[in-house]
């Protein structure tokens, strides 16, 4: 059985677990107060998961989910990580993360900052522009004309490929973005990211609108 180690327990985090258990997936959980806060989480998730500390959420992780502030995007293990395909699902708001000048100058990507943090991992772009209850809700079966579609996108094949199986599975479609120079057509401010539910065929025009961004504003 494959085992999910998702650092972060906030609102994407849970989520992702909540369908990663019902997947049939093991589930590792950690968040920044403790393990211990994270018992009513893992009472309602069931025996399937259990609460860690980051370290050991990496380490016991066959494939991981980072979705944490962008601001701590460089707390996450690095050596529990290396060669394994880690998810990310961070978004960068200045407000709250400070202003980072390589990504008000659209010189550097989210999740290309966070790959360049996990230097050997295969780090994928991946639930960054659905809301949160979304993720257990939207899902349709494969075919259904109004299914959902979600975006990924990176520089390792394998990593990508894991997205789209799991975005499968939880009832999504996959739009590949090509390698993570190209991810900010998915970020904060990007028709794609802010035009909320949108089928493959309407991600894809989005995705082709953007525009890139070069400044704070």
């Amino acid at each position: 059985m494959t085992t999910l180690g998702i650092i972060g327990a906030g609102h994407i985090g849970s989520q992702v677990a909540r369908a990663a258990v019902k997947s049939g997936y093991e589930v590792v959980i950690a968040n920044s107060r403790g393990p211990e806060t994270l018992e009513g989480l893992i009472a309602e998730l069931g025996p399937s998961a259990r609460a860690a500390t980051a370290s050991e959420a990496a380490s016991a992780a066959d494939i991981a989910v980072v979705t944490v502030p962008f601001k701590a995007y460089a707390s996450i293990p690095v050596e529990p990580l290396a060669g394994k395909i880690v998810i990310d699902t961070d978004n960068y708001y200045w407000e709250r993360d400070g202003h980072v000048p390589a990504l008000d100058e659209g010189r550097d990507t989210v999740t290309g900052m966070l790959q360049k943090h996990l230097p050997t991992s295969h780090v994928a772009k991946g639930f960054n522009h659905i809301v949160a209850a979304d993720i257990t809700t939207d899902g349709r079966p494969a075919g259904d004309p109004a299914r959902r579609a979600l975006a990924t996108s990176s520089d390792h094949d394998d990593a990508a490929a894991f997205v789209t199986s799991l975005y499968d599975e939880f009832g999504f479609d996959t739009v590949n973005v090509g390698p993570l120079d190209d991810s900010w057509r998915v970020e904060r401010d990007q028709p794609a990211y802010s035009a909320g539910a949108q089928t493959r065929d309407e991600l894809v025009a989005n995705l082709a609108k953007a525009e890139r961004q070069t400044d704070a504003g």
